[in-house]
């Protein structure tokens, strides 16, 4: 005859988890407006949010609740399309990967448009220079050879060379992060190069010697000064330093040599 198992005792019972509480954070925005001056300001906002809320969380806020004139990009909301790339306490983050517990709220949170490119409306840059190298790296799949009858194989060691690389969802947190971009609007810029070497190290691929050839300019990889803020500011954990410093070897010793 079965016998049922004891009910668990009041004690041992799962207890329901808290509820969240809200408390208030201020978000202080450098606004930008061109119609109405030149000058760049701060303003603060008193957002009530919870702890595991973003950062875009508390934009939206202000903007559907207090300031409907604050500009920023949005899109996906979930870390892949790019688009709200912006500096938060100094940092180039994304607002939608940006969790208000990992701040410190008892201080002001900044956020202020990413650095070296033309700003069109507090948050918002002017995204141009930034396409235009990545337009000028060719970021597509060059063949030169008779197109086979299927579809072109490849192992998993010769997808592994690239595989990193091919992470990028060209926010532009990695490039605005670079002091040489800051300084020089010439050059390429980490995210092109990465992009770059997605292709180069394609055994698919056999643009790789063309594109070495436009990064071997006076503005191309060879301006990277191995800081390694790119690598700290990619949102998707790319390893960009190490990609420019193998565009580098490929062009001296050659695409096989440079992994």
């Amino acid at each position: 005859m079965a016998v049922d198992p004891p009910a668990p005792s009041a004690a041992g019972a799962p207890q329901p988890a808290p509820e969240p509480v809200a408390f208030d954070i201020t978000v202080k925005v450098r606004r930008f407006d061109p119609d109405v001056s030149d000058q760049h300001y701060w303003q603060d906002f008193t957002v009530s949010v919870f702890a595991t809320d973003r950062i875009l969380d508390a934009l939206h806020k202000i903007k559907w609740e207090q300031d409907g004139s604050l500009t920023f990009r949005r899109s996906c909301g979930h870390g892949i399309c790019g688009s709200d790339a912006m500096r938060i306490n100094g940092k180039n983050r994304l607002a939608c990967k940006t969790l208000v517990k990992d701040l410190n709220t008892k201080k002001p949170i900044t956020v202020e448009a990413i650095k070296g490119l033309t700003v069109k409306k507090d948050l918002v840059v002017d995204m141009e220079p930034f396409m235009a190298a990545y337009r000028k790296i060719k970021p597509f799949l060059i063949t030169h050879s008779p197109e086979p009858t299927r579809e072109r194989l490849q192992d998993a060691e010769d997808r592994a060379r690239f595989d990193d690389t091919t992470k990028c969802i060209l926010c532009a947190a990695c490039t605005t992060s670079c002091p040489v971009f800051w300084t020089d609007e010439q050059y390429f810029g980490p995210a092109a190069i990465v992009n770059a070497h997605r292709f180069i190290f394609d055994s698919r691929d056999e643009g790789g010697p063309e594109r070495l050839q436009i990064l071997n300019q006076a503005e191309g990889a060879w301006r990277c000064r191995t800081t390694f803020n790119c690598t700290d500011a990619c949102p998707r954990g790319i390893q960009v330093t190490e990609a420019i410093q193998q565009v580098k070897r490929a062009m001296m010793f050659g695409i096989d040599d440079a992994t």
